[in-house]
């Protein structure tokens, strides 16, 4: 592959991360530096260290930048949850948790391609 582009788990972790500030748009307004924030900086901290990480052309350091959106991930889906939990969502939200999963599954397989 010659671009991180065509790697289905950066199309899929972008998109999240776009769904994710598209639902925020609507958290109350003092979550705007902290819940608000926080998610999204996490959710699109995936797709840009991936991108970053297939940069690098080293796979050790490949895997150091999958290792760190995985734990992007796992924080994106805590504060997603919480969220909820919160009532915060105020539209159809479906579309990310099915997201979340397929993030989270398409970059362990990666991890473990590597």
């Amino acid at each position: 592959m010659a671009n991180y582009k065509d790697l289905i788990v950066f199309r899929k972790s972008d998109e999240l991360a776009f769904q994710i500030y598209r639902a925020t748009e609507k958290f109350p307004r003092p979550e705007m530096f902290g819940l608000t924030s926080q998610i999204r900086r996490a959710a699109l901290s995936i797709p840009t260290n991936i991108a970053e990480g297939y940069a690098r052309k080293s796979k050790k350091e490949l895997m150091q930048f999958i290792n760190i959106a995985l734990g992007s991930h796992a924080e994106t889906e805590y504060l997603f949850d919480f969220s909820k939990r919160l009532g915060y969502f105020k539209t159809d939200i479906s579309q990310i948790e099915n997201l979340l999963s397929e993030v989270g599954k398409l970059l362990w397989s990666f991890h473990r391609s590597l």
